[in-house]
């Protein structure tokens, strides 16, 4: 484990690297071509079935979340209990994913996407925020929340009005997720933890990761017995990755200092 100087170096050089790095990558437009997922099939009157109906597990962690962070059971999760608006935000964020990636699937165009998009950023920045909160400054994670949800809202939206200027630009909103998969090992890494459980952190990154070449191989595993496209898959790791958040907080103490 570095030093906590070396570590916040580290972490806003890479941060400052990440978005400038926008600056030299020509703009990325949404291909159309996205939208034209594998699996089409209507069932029981549900348009694009396979997609639409494997978004709700993304309501269940959610849900429970919301409900774990209103429970007596927090006292043993949290040193202060301010500690658990970050982690409002993440289960907020799963939840509405579910009705936002929901509606998007059952009809795919740049509008709907908006509201896939939009709650997604929201639970990633409710990450990082926590993690700034527990591993390095409690105050200066709450202080960051605020901006930090702003910045994840911005980016979809930004998007979204560039398509609809016809300079479709996804490289803000790349970078907001790219940041956001790329803060989790580097905290892991270059922070110590104050609460057991850091290697839950390890399998939700696992779960989030799998979920990408799922969603790239989307065509490729939905021709192997044509049962369940990628991007089904892709909707299911990436919920689990939202389960084993709130396993880690229900089994997690506080690490008593030596």
């Amino acid at each position: 484990m570095v030093s906590r100087h070396t570590g916040l170096i580290v972490l806003v050089l890479v941060t400052i690297l990440l978005f400038s790095s926008i600056a030299f990558i020509p703009r990325i437009p949404q291909p159309l071509s996205y939208h034209n997922f594998a699996d089409q099939r209507p069932w029981l009157g549900i348009p694009n079935f396979g997609n639409v109906i494997s978004n709700p597990p993304f309501a269940i962690p959610g849900l429970m979340g919301l409900l774990f962070l209103r429970s007596s059971a927090t006292s043993r999760t949290f040193l202060d209990p301010r500690e658990r608006w970050p982690y409002l935000f993440v289960f907020l964020g799963l939840l509405l994913t579910a009705f936002g990636s929901g509606y998007y699937h059952w009809h795919p165009n740049n509008a709907t996407l908006l509201w896939d998009r939009l709650p997604m950023t929201i639970a990633f920045m409710g990450i990082i925020a926590a993690l700034i909160t527990e591993r390095i400054s409690f105050r200066a994670g709450l202080v960051a929340l605020a901006p930090l949800l702003l910045i994840g809202a911005a980016s979809p939206i930004q998007w979204y009005l560039s398509e609809l200027r016809g300079h479709g630009d996804l490289r803000f909103y790349a970078s907001v997720q790219a940041c956001a998969v790329l803060m989790l090992p580097l905290f892991l890494v270059l922070f110590p933890p104050c609460y057991t459980r850091s290697s839950d952190l390890a399998i939700v990154a696992a779960f989030y990761v799998l979920a990408k070449p799922l969603e790239t191989f989307d065509a490729q595993i939905y021709a192997l017995g044509h049962l369940v496209s990628g991007h089904t898959l892709k909707h299911l790791a990436a919920s689990l990755s939202g389960y084993w958040i709130l396993r880690m907080l229900r089994l997690r103490r506080a690490i008593t200092p030596s």
